[in-house]
């Protein structure tokens, strides 16, 4: 497999970014890249755009170096968009578009590639993966393999989910040799909570919904609840995952208002439902257990608009 390197070799200035609103494997293949960029490219321009990462990231090695402020006239020579499509990078996608070379690198198999070049490989667990194996191994150190495996983890639900493949546990098994606590991580970054996001994450599946003969569970968020509990966007991560835990249910909707009207939704199933063509028709994306998207409209709208949808793959099955 060819080295992302290679594909840097000629560029004086570099930048890195991510999708808006972060998540693990965002932000530890952001940092992960950054990292072993800096070791490979000694004298060469690297900075990092993303919005604010949870402080759950502190542990990674000079997370605070990234940048949150996307107002520069910098023109890259080489941008790297991670994770995601550039419509999906919120303040960073004009730098991205001003840039002379722009690199896709993503594990989304709604992503169709974007830019000069671009690797999609749905079938790895994470981006996180995937760009382990664009790395030279013999230049990845500890801060590089922590960042990675956070990535990993994160989008593998901890290497439970049936996206992990036998070669996603080989790059784990290598990344640990390097000797970071990787309990600890795990513990501190996927499922340690604050007080507040134990009281939202409460609220939301007391609040819930069973629609379509208990096969698919659905709880939304309003900003007034969120401001109540003193919350913010980051603090929801996780609640989709519980509501799925419900026995019975083959999907689950949690949606939280972002704006009069405006929803974003994460979806997340078993299998029995393709959540991922689910979004697209919403125009977000994603993967068959898990996809999300940005909707407009009440909330009772949007969830019968997705159920539609929903119930007609549960029809089909």
């Amino acid at each position: 497999m060819m080295r992302i390197i290679d594909e840097l070799r000629d560029a004086g200035s570099i930048a890195i970014s991510g999708h808006n609103r972060p998540d693990g494997d965002c932000v530890g293949s952001v940092m992960g890249l950054y990292l072993y960029l800096k070791k490979e490219l000694p004298g060469v321009l690297i900075d990092a755009y993303l919005e604010r990462p949870a402080d759950i990231f502190g542990c990674i090695d000079h997370i605070e170096e990234i940048k949150s402020d996307f107002n520069t006239d910098q023109v890259y020579d080489a941008f790297i968009a991670l994770d995601t499509v550039p419509d999906r990078m919120g303040g960073a996608e004009e730098i991205y578009l001003r840039a002379r070379k722009k690199i896709n690198i993503d594990h989304h198999i709604s992503n169709p590639g974007h830019g000069d070049f671009s690797i999609v490989e749905p079938e790895r667990s994470s981006t996180a993966e995937l760009l382990y194996e664009l790395m030279n191994p013999e230049k990845i150190d500890g801060e590089i393999a922590r960042a990675i495996y956070i990535g990993i983890i994160h989008d593998t639900g901890v290497l439970r989910y049936s996206n992990t493949s036998p070669r996603t546990l080989q790059i784990a098994a290598e990344l640990i040799k390097f000797g970071f606590d990787f309990s600890q991580l795990i513990e501190e970054t996927f499922f340690e909570r604050t007080y507040r996001q134990t009281q939202i994450m409460g609220r939301a599946v007391l609040e819930s919904m069973l629609l379509l003969d208990g096969r698919c569970i659905v709880s939304v968020v309003s900003r007034r609840m969120m401001e109540f509990y003193r919350v913010t966007s980051q603090d929801l991560d996780g609640i989709v995952n519980q509501l799925l835990s419900v026995r019975g249910v083959d999907c689950a909707l949690f949606m939280h208002e972002t704006g009069t009207q405006e929803y974003k939704v994460s979806m997340r199933s078993n299998g029995r439902v393709d959540v991922a063509a689910v979004a697209v028709r919403f125009g977000g994306g994603g993967h068959v257990r898990a996809a999300g998207c940005t909707m407009n409209g009440t909330y009772r709208d949007c969830i019968t608009n997705l159920c539609e949808l929903i119930e007609e793959q549960l029809r089909d099955e």
